[in-house]
């Protein structure tokens, strides 16, 4: 069981195979209504920031822009830390039936964009190309597009490769000899390789888009195949990356079992691969019902790189690095809506640890041509470029023009570039997203996203954790229907978003107020139980530290755990079953604060002893929903009679849609079951147990609910 199949992506040229269509899962519409946006630098939280910053003339008045119903809160803390930007971030994918591939112009617009990888040679045809002969069987192979040509433009461009080794049709040796000609023969030094492409679409949960030549199709034959690949292509190049093909949660076939299966393909691949492979990939090709659908869904990736990465933790797989090498909306795939999902998706996945986002594709060709909510024509092309086709009477733009998502990749470089430090930010609109980064050199960069599609709406910034000196602020926008980023300045305090717009906010700080000391290094979790956990982490550099202060992370808004003049610090009194967002600070003997560590997760056990016992486990799933079996024990000395049992999901996007043996109740993320008839007593002692099931649709993630109450009781979960 699965949901509608979205439209394929198409080879440009004359492929001689046609590739099938990818099931995906049916997504929310975006809430309509008016909402509005405005920029006001001003003080809050840890520590202070300061306001009065002069306005420049012609801006509007700042209390006409709170008073205005088309205004909304911008709220950035420069003190959450929320990872750097790593020279592989900004990715795109290049394909060998792409004869513009490696054209002058091209690589001249690619690295325009800050390209910082290229994926090669091309979605599903990684599973059927032989680099050694150039060939990919069943398909099309444009002149030009050999590696080494390819390689040619990666140097050209500044980038570094991701490699798909074929495993559909190829073997581990051939893999190797592929990891002995780029790094021995021509010295290119390809640090990252895939195994395989969409190796799920291989026919063994039914949709068969990608090749797998392999008598087993299962995950467990592709995990192990797996491990010799990266045997194989390790004894040639030990410092080489190779990573294996996951499923993104909530995307299908995430949840789905084929006949004979143990547990899904995530489920099953992870604990085979789990210290074997380098890293994991997944795809998220979202869709969405219209462009407003579209425009909400990367609100949703946040919590789907979560629960890959508990799935990867509950494996033994904890901290194994994640790439999202394909990703596109599927829904007006050249027009500006696609842009404002380009830079949005591209900052969030990066939020949430990915080391590289890859944009499919350069140049893909022209589709069904269809009309964006702005009026433009849409030519159905997930490619950055136009490819100069046409479909009946209707003709792209010239070839190498960049369609809107180009730009909007583009944009994410005026905010940050690689070793600048992302930081947390927030709005209270449903139709203006916001990222942060703190630049290396003290400047803070806010990029703002406007998704509606006709009204205009003024930034009101509030800042914490960063002093501007205000002076005026660079400000950079996308416009819709816009052929090139405009540029000027603003005043830093409240800042017009064009409808349909990207547009950034570059601050500098004021003098004095930023800590010479260095950023702590990545905590570690070196110990956690129900209540506890315990960090570690390097020092900081550039002074000595007066102290050291842990931060929880609640929203925009950063809470005091402790503070130690060590590097190693224990977190008490947390709740059981809970998930911890943490960050390390160092204090200086003026008492300003460092930049922010890296970002730590801290997932609480469930408590130790408890005079309850809950057993939650999925039976079932298909992507957009899931059958789940939750089963209850009594383990006191005194016999219930009539149990309440209540939960969360930690996931907004998760309904009950139905139930048996329970009467299931919900209240936005809040569960309550109670019995029904027949099952209202739990004796004492774990004399017995009651189970019951539901049915959950999901909208994205839907992690495993960890805090579970009997009667009030927290109970141990297992």
């Amino acid at each position: 069981m699965h949901a509608a199949e979205p439209p394929v992506r198409r080879p440009l040229g004359r492929p001689a195979r046609a590739l099938p269509r990818r099931p995906r899962s049916v997504r929310r519409a975006l809430a309509a209504g008016a909402v509005a946006a405005a920029l006001l630098v001003g003080a809050g939280g840890l520590p202070a920031a300061e306001a009065g910053t002069p306005r420049v003339p012609g801006t509007p008045a700042l209390a006409a822009a709170l008073d205005s119903p088309d205004t909304v809160d911008v709220t950035v803390n420069a003190a959450q830390g929320l990872g750097t930007i790593p020279d592989t971030a900004y990715g795109l994918n290049s394909a060998i039936w792409d004869a513009h591939m490696n054209t002058a112009d091209t690589q001249d617009l690619v690295k325009a964009a800050g390209i910082g990888m290229l994926r090669y040679p091309g979605g599903s045809y990684g599973d059927i190309y032989h680099w050694q002969t150039h060939t990919a069987p069943g398909g099309y192979v444009a002149p030009g597009t050999d590696f080494d040509s390819f390689m040619g433009t990666v140097r050209k461009v500044g980038a570094q490769p991701m490699l798909i080794a074929n495993y559909g049709s190829g073997t581990p040796e051939e893999a190797a000899g592929w990891v002995r000609y780029a790094n021995v023969t021509k010295d290119y030094g390809a640090k990252f390789w895939e195994v395989g492409n969409e190796l799920y679409g291989n026919g063994h949960y039914g949709a068969d888009w990608e090749t797998d030549e392999h008598p087993d199709s299962s995950p467990t034959a592709y995990a192990h195949g797996v491990v010799d690949y990266v045997s194989a292509m390790k004894a040639v190049d030990p410092t080489i990356k190779v990573g294996a093909v996951l499923t993104t949660p909530g995307n299908w076939p995430d949840g789905v079992m084929a006949s004979g299966d143990g547990a899904d393909w995530n489920h099953t691949v992870i604990p085979i691969v789990a210290g074997k492979a380098d890293f994991v990939v997944v795809h998220w090709y979202p869709g969405g019902s219209d462009a407003a659908g579209m425009l909400n869904t990367p609100s949703q990736l946040m919590g789907e790189l979560a629960q890959l990465r508990a799935e990867l933790d509950a494996a033994g797989a904890t901290g194994t690095p994640i790439a999202l090498t394909e990703t596109n909306s599927d829904v007006l795939m050249d027009t500006q809506p696609n842009a404002l999902f380009a830079a949005d998706t591209y900052f969030t996945a990066l939020e949430g640890g990915v080391f590289t986002v890859d944009w499919w594709n350069t140049h893909n060709g022209v589709g069904a041509v269809s009309t964006a909510p702005d009026g433009a024509t849409d030519y159905g092309d997930m490619g950055l470029l136009s490819s100069g086709g046409c479909t009946g009477s209707v003709c792209e733009p010239a070839v190498n023009t960049p369609f809107p998502p180009y730009y909007g990749i583009q944009m994410l470089s005026r905010a940050g570039r690689p070793g600048d430090q992302l930081v947390n930010a927030a709005t209270n609109s449903a139709l203006v997203s916001a990222h942060a980064v703190r630049q290396a050199d003290g400047d803070l960069s806010v990029l703002l996203i406007n998704k509606d599609p006709s009204a205009s709406h003024t930034a009101n910034l509030r800042l914490s954790g960063y002093t501007a000196d205000g002076s005026a602020a660079d400000v950079a926008v996308f416009r819709d229907r816009a052929s090139a980023v405009d540029t000027g300045t603003g005043d830093g305090t409240a800042q017009e978003l064009p409808p349909y717009s990207i547009t950034t906010v570059t601050l500098h700080p004021r003098s004095g107020t930023a800590s010479a000391l260095s950023a702590p290094g990545s905590p570690k979790v070196t110990s956690v139980t129900d209540t506890t956990a315990t960090l570690s982490w390097s020092p900081s550099t550039g002074g000595t530290p007066v102290r050291y202060e842990v931060y929880r992370r609640q929203g925009t808004t950063s809470e005091l755990l402790t503070g130690t003049t060590s590097t190693t610090a224990t977190v008490r009194n947390l709740v059981p079953g809970s998930t911890y967002t943490l960050n390390v600070l160092a204090r200086d003997a003026e008492g300003r604060l460092s930049r922010a560590s890296a970002p730590v997760t801290v997932r609480t056990t469930s408590p130790a002893e408890s005079t309850c016992r809950v057993s939650y486990r999925l039976t079932a799933g298909w992507g957009s929903g899931f059958n789940a079996e939750v089963t209850v024990t009594n383990t006191g000395p005194a016999p219930i009679d009539g149990w309440t049992l209540a939960f969360a999901f930690p996931d907004s996007g998760v309904t009950v849609a139905g139930y048996w043996n329970a009467k299931v109740g919900q209240s936005g993320r809040n569960v309550v079951a109670t019995p029904a008839p027949g099952n209202t007593t739990l004796a004492a002692n774990g004399g017995n147990s009651v189970s019951f099931g539901f049915t959950g649709a999901n909208s994205g993630a839907y992690s495993a609910p960890t805090v579970f109450t009997l009667n009030g009781t927290v109970c141990t979960t297992t």
